[in-house]
């Protein structure tokens, strides 16, 4: 019988972005098959399209997806056919010294990274039988994929596709930074630069550990609005606003700074608007190669910190259930993130509006 093809949106280093129809292998030991409902467009994503994570391969993107599991193979127990899942794309091996000490965001074991499954494989291949390399471990935009079962992640079946996408990546980064990495406390000062899905998601945490005052800074007024019904009590125009001497002149500092863009330039601006004690969290990913330069003696003298953020310090399969649960319960605000809901096809649109920071999140439907 002939190998069936799905569409999907393919990052190739020689041919750029574009869709190409590929074949998905059956689910092997410790895999998972799952019919990928919704998938949301992260920068992330972007990076690979603009280069700035250069890459190798051809890879199917995506890595923010929720679905409905279809198959599972020998020794899988966590998941069974008809289970509602989100995709959490940092799948640990649950073996490593990391994994062991309960920091599977640190796993060292894990394949994801490398864009490929556990084994060091593919299940997907194109219409000439080439290879096809899933992002993040999951590659996404597509309709059907196979995934490690510690990336499959079992939540409620009334939670809406659109948002169990947004859990898979955005949220629980945002959400993480503010509880798990940062730790913020009822009533400390935070300050978010960077108001797309990943900085709104930061504001939503910020607003339900019970932090005040909240500042957000972009400059996308759409989305400074929404970072205000999220629980921003302060917005400013990134372009129009010197936002270190604002923090300082009008609030005395900061006791937290985020960071969810990735840009080298703006995190060096980061110490100045916090106060004494204060940390600086990088939330948002820079490029791979990319430095940044801090004045030594603040830091020192003020005893100011810098926090890494990867994935918010999150274990999937125990973050993405409680926040799942936040939602549901109504004290998450997920559905204001979603902004356009486009086909797969439009894969390159929503890139673009990424690019110009339009709007908050698009989902893609396959």
């Amino acid at each position: 019988m002939p190998k069936q093809h799905s569409p999907a949106v393919v990052f190739d280093p020689v041919g750029g972005l574009h869709t190409r129809d590929v074949s998905l292998r059956p689910a092997g030991p410790g895999e998972v098959e799952i019919d990928v409902r919704a998938a949301g467009v992260c920068h992330s994503d972007l990076h690979i399209v603009n280069g700035d994570w250069p890459t190798d391969r051809p890879l199917v993107l995506g890595h923010e997806a929720a679905g409905v599991v279809t198959a599972t193979g020998p020794g899988v127990t966590s998941v069974e056919a008809g289970d509602h899942v989100v995709l959490s794309w940092f799948a640990p091996c649950r073996k490593c010294r990391k994994c062991i000490a309960g920091q599977a965001w640190l796993c060292t074991g894990t394949r994801a990274v490398a864009n490929t499954l556990p084994d060091g494989t593919t299940p997907f291949r194109d219409a000439q039988d080439e290879e096809v390399w899933p992002y993040l471990g999951l590659g996404a935009f597509t309709d059907r994929v196979v995934v490690p079962e510690a990336a499959a992640v079992k939540v409620p079946d009334d939670l809406p596709f659109d948002i169990g996408a947004l859990l898979g990546c955005s949220i629980t980064t945002g959400v993480g930074a503010v509880m798990n990495t940062a730790g913020v406390r009822p009533g400390e000062s935070a300050v978010v630069v960077g108001a797309g899905g990943v900085g709104l998601s930061v504001v939503m945490g910020l607003r339900l550990v019970g932090a005040d005052p909240v500042v957000a800074v972009d400059l996308s007024p759409e989305r400074l609005a929404v970072a205000e019904r999220f629980g921003a009590t302060h917005t400013l125009d990134g372009r129009a606003t010197d936002v270190a001497t604002w923090c300082q002149e009008e609030l005395g500092g900061m006791d937290y700074a985020f960071e969810a863009i990735g840009s080298p330039r703006v995190i060096e601006t980061l110490p100045a608007m916090l106060t004494s004690g204060g940390a600086a969290v990088l939330v948002g990913m820079a490029p791979t190669d990319a430095t940044g330069a801090f004045n030594l003696f603040d830091l020192a003298d003020q005893g100011k910190r810098i926090l890494g953020c990867n994935y918010g310090s999150s274990i999937g399969a125990l973050d993405i259930p409680k926040l799942a649960g936040l939602y549901l319960a109504g004290r998450l605000p997920v559905d204001e993130l979603i902004g356009t809901v486009r086909p797969l096809a439009e894969a390159p649109a929503a890139f673009d509006d990424l690019r110009a920071s339009a709007g908050v999140r698009t989902i893609l439907r396959p």
